[in-house]
């Protein structure tokens, strides 16, 4: 519906705002009280949305009650506004343990669960269209939960929720404040916030169960059974082996773009492209290249491929050119190709922690900054990788690579620590893979400090993490390989579809949707 007087006509839409209203009444959501003298209330509306299934077809139709909290005043209406999710690499590392330790993975939905958050400050809002009370319609409504649209309704939510799981008996991570786990006589339980949906594994059984029981008392649950659909990603699951993809969302770009029948393309991006601010036509629709840019950029998320164009493609937000919207489309085309590519992860009998580095020495054509590559292995599942342009100018390819081995460690040690925090030790050396001779050498002799003074300090600390100090035993091995054998060179540089096929191999990438 375009107005909320359309929807109160259909008979769907008007039981979907009743549901939405009872629920708000039963959970208290505000009291109805004149507006006080020097007091602003906020306005609210509907929106409407189609809930569908991994398939696509329609499950239910929703309807929300928004306040507009644009319209709040900081200091008078809300303070803090910061509320955390979890990242995508800690998803994936839950996702790859459960792999590993043959666990079995549940997915819960809360129900409106930004109205579980209990507001601190005084905020007062306009009764809901279509829904006004006649006897007191000159009233507002005092809000004593949050509400969507309310700019700290997400740390509202955080805290109850993070309140909750506390009172259960589960720990929050340092590491990742999203993540809670429980360790309890050998029994593990570790559940994943990310808002309203919630991601839980480990090998307690019965507490997991106890577990969906308690939050079904202090929330409102859906019990989604087994992991298939989290955040748009596809999860599907076979004996020893869980693959992730996105491949119904990469159609609906296709489908939204009209490039379902358009021929693939074997990369994603022509090799030794260079792409620069000014070349082309400026695009007379820029809008179009920011929601193009944008969703592709979600495709990261399971597709390392093609991080690198899009760290490029990203690059031109501000002022996008006709060049840069035929880079953008050669992705999509690329996509067109695999649409059901994504990534495997199984039990491969060990959970070793590995690294691939490697930097793109003054690849940006107009800055001269070089570009990191990294990727991040546990139990042989990958798990982590960036591709990004560095913050300074690089004097010479092993300062670059330096660079990167830094940005790469430090990965590694959050790894190990998170890790550590749900239950795995890994007491041997983490393996860092990195091409460069020059670089390892300054990381592990301390004589070629005196040449390298114009390398920040921060920088050095991969040589303490490498050779250990008196308080930290080593932590990290530096491993030489061969170029042609370099995972995260994908991650830096646009390549032929010989070697990407051969590194998506590598990097346990499959697409279960291809023919045979």
């Amino acid at each position: 519906p375009k107005h909320v007087t359309e929807a109160l006509h259909n008979p769907g839409w008007f039981r979907a705002m009743q549901e939405e209203m009872s629920a708000l009444l039963k959970n208290a959501t505000w009291d109805l009280c004149p507006l006080p003298p020097g007091k602003k209330a906020v306005g609210c509306k509907w929106v409407f949305t189609l809930k569908v299934h991994p398939d696509g077809s329609l499950h239910r139709l929703k309807a929300r009650l928004v306040a507009k909290g644009y319209s709040q005043a900081y200091g008078i209406d809300y303070d803090e506004t910061f509320s955390p999710v979890a990242k995508m690499a800690s998803v994936r590392i839950c996702m790859a343990l459960a792999a590993v330790r043959h666990w079995p993975l549940y997915q819960l939905d809360v129900k409106n669960a930004f109205l579980n958050g209990i507001l601190e400050e005084e905020v007062y809002m306009t009764q809901p269209p279509g829904f006004v009370v006649q006897e007191e319609a000159s009233k507002v409504c005092r809000l004593r939960k949050s509400l969507y649209g309310l700019k700290q309704s997400p740390r509202a939510w955080f805290g109850r929720l993070s309140q909750a799981l506390g009172q259960f008996g589960m720990t929050r991570s340092a590491n990742d404040h999203s993540v809670f786990y429980r360790h309890l006589k050998e029994k593990t339980i570790i559940l994943v916030a990310y808002v309203d949906d919630l991601i839980i594994t480990g090998n307690d059984v019965e507490g997991i169960s106890t577990l969906k029981k308690f939050l079904s008392e202090q929330f409102q649950i859906t019990d989604l059974g087994k992991l298939k659909y989290f955040l748009g990603i596809e999860v599907s699951r076979s004996p020893g082996k869980i693959l992730i993809c996105q491949r119904k969302y990469v159609l609906d770009m296709l489908s939204e773009c009209g490039l379902l029948g358009c021929k693939p393309v074997d990369s994603p991006m022509v090799p030794e492209t260079k792409l620069m601010p000014d070349d082309g036509a400026p695009l007379h629709d820029p809008e179009r290249y920011w929601r193009l840019v944008g969703k592709l950029n979600y495709l990261t998320v399971t597709r390392p491929t093609i991080a690198y164009p899009m760290s490029v493609v990203r690059q031109f937000m501000s002022a996008p050119h006709t060049t840069h919207w035929d880079a953008a489309i050669r992705i999509l085309r690329y996509l067109k190709g695999s649409p059901g590519k994504g990534l495997v992860y199984s039990d491969q009998g060990h959970s070793k922690i590995a690294a691939f580095t490697d930097a793109d020495w003054a690849g940006c054509p107009t800055s001269r900054r070089s570009t990191t590559g990294y990727c991040v292995f546990f139990g042989g599942n990958l798990i982590s990788w960036k591709s990004k342009k560095q913050s300074v100018i690089s004097r010479s390819s092993a300062e670059s690579e330096y660079r990167a081995m830094a940005n790469t460690s430090c990965e590694l040690v959050w790894t190990k620590r998170l890790l550590r925090e749900l239950g795995v030790r890994h007491d041997g050396l983490m393996r860092l893979h990195c091409d460069n001779q020059a670089a390892m050498h300054i990381a592990k002799n301390q004589v070629f400090h005196e040449r390298t003074k114009h390398i920040e300090v921060d920088c050095h600390l991969i040589r303490d993490l490498v050779m250990g100090t008196s308080s930290c035993p080593p932590c990290i091995q530096l491993i030489h390989v061969r170029t042609d054998l370099q995972l995260a060179d994908i991650l830096t540089k646009p390549l032929r579809k010989a070697p990407i096929n051969t590194i998506c191999n590598k990097l346990g990438m499959l697409d279960i949707y291809s023919p045979t």
